[in-house]
């Protein structure tokens, strides 16, 4: 009994929800039925949107989203129509243009849920959308969309209806329609798809980036399962079919050989704006992306990865293998960031985009070594009131820590050198000293510094954070030196200047700002540090290659060689390198079985890319603050010297109106 009352009490329900989306359908209808699209005739004209056309900074145009051969319904796949009215709408030959039940649940949460507007598109519905100009979740869009439904339902048959559906979709880059899409995976005619291949690209549309096979197979796969479930639920295919197409091997149409350029940049700003706009605008709405990129520095970084990883690959002793005895290659990546806004102007994820589509550049979290270093010495100077003429014993170091035996790092040369002011540390890349100096300072307040600057990803706070053994982005790495580039001012790194919808209304235009995270005098102390490390230090290999300009930077080189950076900058660009194999447990080595630091592997990359790159920039100093002089000092003692003397090196120092020159040095025994 109670049951029943239970059943009654819902079907009222229903049927009260029922009335009210009548007289809501009433009221709308002679409301808005003047502000509707007009119904192209022949349907199949109800996809011919301009294409999303994404631009590089300087107005060429990289790539077009859309744009495709219309097919008809008798040469698709019976399996692939099947495998989309599944996933979509199954029920879309009973209905009238709305599921009124999905319509009814979506309805009440509109209306009865604060600030919630959900859909229950069916496949009629979801091809209106593409008459409006704007895909807003408002519930007056959504009204006019449904009513547009039953306008195309009334005027063409199901087919007609299915045909120019099935060919709207996009299923990824290049693959804009079935036709496209089985030719760009599979190198077949969408007549000739087989279950298992249907299977796999009705699952697609529901996010083409997540589910793309040739990058993430093993979800694709998932998601193959889930429509075969559905095919299997909604009685379309037998158990039998289901547990075949999931087992079937999936064959994949050889990559073109022409290369992809800023495939890596492109594929990481079409994410960005899925995430902001949705799939269905970004792929059928016809925007106009205008980037960051500059196309000659991205072509030119390209090659300066290229050739620069099989130049590394020519130093190493033999061939590397990987788990399955196949050649594994040297991968590389490299990310230039405009200092002064935060602009992306060249972004490179691998040596080649047509062989693999993983993003080295944003999602290859790798340990950066030394390069973590200028992190530490800001926070030294910060905190503790060091400076580049503050001297500490270069020396065997033992450290205590809570559990485990001592850290006792080690300087890559194997030698110890005594007493050594700051900057003769830092230039030489001495671990000792900087293990000695986080001790000093911590490691939360190191961690500090580096998320100040930009580094996003988690860090350990351990005390060989000092050498770099928390893993970051180049794409984190040359922003966050930008910071020191531009005196201590943050600017967030972005790849998307300005979206016009098919119309021409901006959307969205980036509008430069800035934060000051860091003080200009230590920041700049920092810098002239880190020019040191270019014109005689760790990555004195620049000079030589012939990047004649002010410069400044850091390798990076990680335990056993498994990772080679260089990142460095001029006042106007940051660029970050890494070079390494995949899996990270394969070292560097070269003929002679001795390691590749950063300053072998990755730094000639830099040069090579940045003498291009900054090839029109006039050759720029970096600006000294006020408050600061330079002095001339000992290396080993940090005591002021005259000019010239044998074993001294100028410093960056603050100025000071009591004892204006010998205070401005402290001494660390």
């Amino acid at each position: 009994m109670g049951m029943l009352r239970l059943t009654g009490g819902l079907l009222a329900f229903c049927f009260m929800l029922s009335g009210i989306l009548a007289l809501i359908g009433t009221f709308f209808f002679f409301t808005l039925v003047p502000e509707l699209p007009q119904i192209p005739d022949p349907l199949s004209r109800i996809i011919e949107r301009p294409p999303t056309e994404i631009f590089d900074a300087n107005g060429e145009s990289i790539m077009k989203i859309g744009g495709r051969d219309f097919v008809s319904l008798d040469q698709i796949s019976f399996y692939l129509v099947q495998a989309i009215l599944a996933t979509e709408d199954h029920r879309f030959r009973q209905h009238e243009g709305i599921n009124k039940l999905r319509t009814i649940k979506a309805l009440s949460v509109t209306l009865f849920s604060k600030g919630r507007v959900q859909g229950a598109s069916t496949i009629t519905q979801q091809l209106a959308k593409n008459l409006f100009f704007t895909f807003e979740q408002t519930l007056s869009r959504k009204i006019r969309e449904l009513l547009v439904a039953f306008q195309i339902e009334a005027q063409f048959s199901k087919n007609e209806i299915l045909e120019a559906y099935i060919n709207q979709i996009y299923f990824g880059p290049q693959a804009q329609g079935i036709g496209a899409a089985a030719d760009a995976l599979f190198g077949k005619s969408s007549s000739e798809l087989n279950l298992a291949e249907s299977a796999l690209l009705a699952g697609l549309p529901k996010s083409p980036s997540r589910y793309n096979p040739l990058r993430y197979f093993d979800r694709a796969k998932k998601r193959q399962r889930i429509v075969l479930n559905r095919m299997l639920t909604v009685g379309f295919i037998s158990e039998d079919e289901a547990v075949a197409a999931q087992s079937a091997e999936l064959k994949f149409k050889g990559k073109s050989q022409a290369r992809k350029a800023a495939g890596y940049f492109v594929d990481w700003i079409l994410k960005d704006l899925e995430v902001r706009y949705g799939p269905q605008l970004v792929y059928h709405g016809g925007l106009k992306v205008t980037t960051t990129l500059d196309m000659q520095m991205q072509l030119e970084a390209e090659n300066a990865i290229r050739d620069g990883v099989v130049k590394v690959e020519k130093m190493m002793a033999n061939p590397v293998l990987d788990k399955n005895q196949r050649l594994e290659k040297l991968q590389g990546a490299l990310v230039a960031v405009q200092t002064t806004s935060g602009a992306v102007k060249a972004m490179v994820g691998g040596r080649d985009y047509t062989e693999t589509e993983f993003n080295r550049a944003t999602k290859c979290n790798r340990l950066p070594g030394s390069g973590f270093k200028p992190f530490l010495y800001y926070t030294a100077f910060e905190k503790n009131g060091l400076t580049p003429a503050s001297v500490i014993t270069d020396q065997l170091v033992s450290i205590p820590l809570q559990g485990t035996r001592n850290w006792q790092p080690k300087n890559f040369d194997r030698k110890y050198r005594g007493p050594v002011i700051l900057k003769t540390a830092f230039s030489h890349s001495i671990n000792t000293v900087a293990a000695q100096l986080i001790t000093q300072t911590g490691p939360e307040a190191v961690m500090q510094t580096a998320k100040r600057c930009g580094i996003e990803s988690p860090l350990i706070p351990v005390y060989s954070l000092a050498l770099g053994t928390s893993g970051v982005s180049p794409l984190e790495m040359a922003s966050s030196f930008g910071v020191f580039a531009t005196g201590g001012l943050r600017y967030k790194p972005f790849g998307i200047w300005r979206v016009e919808d098919a119309f021409g209304q901006v959307l969205e235009e980036n509008i430069i700002s800035s934060s000051r995270v860091l003080d200009s005098r230590l920041a700049f102390q920092i810098v002239d540090m880190m020019q040191a490390v270019i014109d005689e230090g760790t990555g004195r290999r620049i000079r030589k290659i012939g990047f004649r300009k002010p410069a400044a930077g850091k390798t990076g080189t990680t335990n056993r060689y498994h990772d080679a950076w260089f990142t460095g900058f001029t006042p106007t660009l940051s660029t970050s390198v890494w070079v390494g194999f995949d899996g990270g447990g394969i070292g560097l080595k070269d003929n002679y079985r001795r390691g590749i630091t950063g300053g072998r592997g990755a730094a000639p990359i830099w040069a090579k890319f940045m003498r291009v790159a900054t090839e029109e920039d006039p050759a720029r100093p970096f600006l000294q603050p006020s408050g600061m002089s330079m002095e001339t000092v000992n290396i080993f003692s940090g005591q002021p010297v005259a000019p010239g003397d044998v074993d001294s090196v100028r410093v960056p120092l603050k100025k000071t109106s009591v004892f204006p020159f010998f205070n401005r040095f402290k001494t660390q025994p």
